[in-house]
């Protein structure tokens, strides 16, 4: 099932271990500041490095291991700007509140996906999400709060309006999901220095972008930045581009986001979860080539689970070695 799915937020952290792999990131509070070897990236996309990401303390134990050719390849992804997904069923505030601030602290812009609405992932992987709408605004209140007046950029809830167009999600919850993505945009953009962008599913899960139009009208597109494509997905950077041009066309000229952390190989026919033989694509950068094309970004975290295929842990765990086939799929 060719879905757009992302590690679950709603799991609890677990510290690194020798030889084990770590529960997801998406609840854990950053470490403060940043490191200044990470000029490069940073540089080239303007976004944050968490200096503690679970790539980078996976390298500190494959050092204290001997596996110091694998940490090495794994810089890959500890040295570039990973979107963290605070989590759901549960107070975003601390998380968001330590990543604007080391961002901040760096002259950065921190990058977040809120990834909490009601009914999500309509009972698949990541399924879960708010209990109700009044527990979804209470949420993303929260998460707006803890932006403050730092620099940010938001992946608006990956999945709620493509699971809206392909039916996964009942029609007797599209009102309210509408409505509610439409009073989260208004409350995120209420911040000063916070850009949000609705996500838009990927170019082969709703070919036809007309589809997508009027769910993202009435989801209040029209007070966003723009739109998100490809998140957790593995459509090529030109595929993409093109669709999001498209889509652009249909939505007054919006700008877009695309999610390159996975899609260096692009696409494995028939397999969306955890597929073999990917590699990271495109670095984070703003310098895209295509006026309506703000970022490459890496929204979906490089080497967390989709879920348990393919010998994978449970949707939304570090898995190491994983993330290593990754770095070695894009080598060269």
């Amino acid at each position: 099932m060719p879905r757009l799915i992302h590690a679950l937020a709603v799991l609890a952290v677990l510290a690194l271990t020798a030889g084990c792999a770590s529960a997801p990131e998406a609840g854990r509070t950053p470490a403060a500041g940043g490191s200044s070897e990470r000029s490069g990236p940073t540089a080239r996309s303007g976004f944050w490095v968490d200096p503690r990401g679970p790539a980078a303390r996976q390298i500190e134990v494959w050092r204290r291991q001997g596996r110091t050719a694998d940490a090495a390849l794994l810089k890959r992804i500890a040295d570039e700007p990973v979107a963290l997904w605070p989590a759901g069923e549960a107070d975003p505030g601390p998380a968001v509140r330590a990543a604007t601030a080391a961002a901040a602290g760096e002259g950065r812009t921190a990058l977040f996906v809120a990834y909490d609405i009601p009914h999500r992932d309509c009972g698949q992987h990541s399924a879960g999400g708010a209990a109700d709408a009044d527990a979804y605004r209470r949420w993303i209140g929260r998460f707006a709060d803890a932006l403050g007046a730092g620099r940010a950029l938001v992946i608006l809830e990956p999945d709620a309006i493509a699971h809206i167009v392909d039916g996964c999600t009942p029609a007797e919850y599209h009102d309210e999901r509408e409505r509610l993505l439409s009073e989260a945009v208004v409350r995120l953009k209420a911040r000063p220095h916070t850009k949000v962008y609705l996500d838009a599913g990927n170019p082969s899960w709703i070919p036809d972008a007309e589809r997508l139009v009027a769910p993202l009208e009435r989801a209040g597109i029209a007070h966003a930045d723009g739109f998100a494509l490809n998140v957790s997905n593995f459509q090529t950077d030109k595929v993409s581009r093109e669709y999001g041009v498209r889509l652009s066309g249909r939505l007054g000229g919006k700008h877009f986001v695309v999610d390159t952390s996975r899609n260096g190989n692009g696409p494995l026919e028939g397999v969306w979860c955890n597929p073999p033989g990917r590699a990271l694509g495109t670095p984070p950068t703003t310098a895209t080539g295509e006026p309506l094309l703000d970022a490459y970004l890496w929204i979906k975290r490089p080497g967390e689970s989709d879920g348990e295929c393919g010998g994978g842990p449970a949707a939304g765990r570090w898995w190491p070695e994983y993330a290593l086939e990754l770095t070695r799929g894009s080598a060269g």
